[in-house]
C-alpha cells in the first residue's frame, strides 16, 4: 500500500513523512486539507495508517535499514530515500514516542483496581481494637491466566505498600 507514496512530488515527500511522525509522537498529524489534490479520501486514510504502521514497525522492531530498503523496493529511489532519511533522523524521538505510549497504556492497566475498607469485626477483643484494615484484590495475569489474590493490611502495612509503589513510579518515570 506504500506505493501511494509515489503520488507524492519527490520535494513533498520529506514534509508529509515528518507529519507523520509528528502525529506518531502525539503531535500535529498530517491534514487532508493539504494532500488531497493528491490522493481521495479513501487512499488517504490507506496512505496515512500505512504509513504510521511502516514507521512504528520499522522503528519500535528496530528493523534493520537493508530490510527497510528491502521492503521500499517498489518505491523509486528518491522516495525510498526520503524515508530513510525521515526514519533514521527521527528514530531516537519515535522510539521515545512508542516507549511512552506503551508506558501510559502499562500504567493505565496497573491503576486498574477494586479496593473495600472493611473493619475487622472477627471477635470481641479484635472489634475493640477498631483496628481498620484494608483488603486488597489483586487480578495477577500470569502466562495468559488471571489468578486472583486477596491480601489484608493494616494502616502501617498500606503505608509501605504506597511508598514502595510511588518509589516504582519515580524509576518507571526516570526510564522514560
Amino acid at each position: 500500500m506504500l506505493q501511494l507514496l509515489e503520488k507524492v512530488p519527490v520535494p513533498q515527500i520529506g514534509q508529509f513523512l515528518h507529519k507523520v511522525v509528528d502525529g506518531i509522537c502525539a503531535r500535529a498529524h498530517p491534514r487532508f486539507q493539504d494532500y488531497g489534490s493528491i490522493w481521495t479520501l479513501t487512499e488517504w486514510l490507506e496512505i496515512l495508517e500505512h504509513s504510521t504502521r511502516f514507521i512504528e514497525n520499522a522503528v519500535g522492531k528496530n528493523v534493520p535499514e537493508d530490510e527497510i530498503t528491502q521492503e521500499l523496493e517498489q518505491l523509486s529511489k528518491n522516495h525510498q530515500d526520503a524515508i530513510m532519511k525521515c526514519i533514521k533522523g527521527r528514530k531516537e524521538e519515535i522510539r521515545r514516542a512508542l516507549v511512552e505510549r506503551i508506558t501510559a497504556m502499562s500504567s493505565a492497566q496497573l491503576l486498574d483496581f477494586d479496593w473495600q475498607l472493611k473493619l475487622a469485626l472477627s471477635s470481641d477483643k479484635i472489634s475493640a481494637l477498631q483496628m481498620p484494615l484494608v483488603n486488597l484484590d489483586l487480578d495477577v495475569r500470569e502466562n495468559n491466566e488471571i489468578e486472583p489474590i486477596s491480601i489484608e493490611m493494616n494502616k502501617e502495612e498500606l503505608q509501605s505498600l504506597i511508598s514502595s509503589l510511588e518509589a516504582a513510579n519515580k524509576v518507571v518515570l526516570q526510564l522514560k
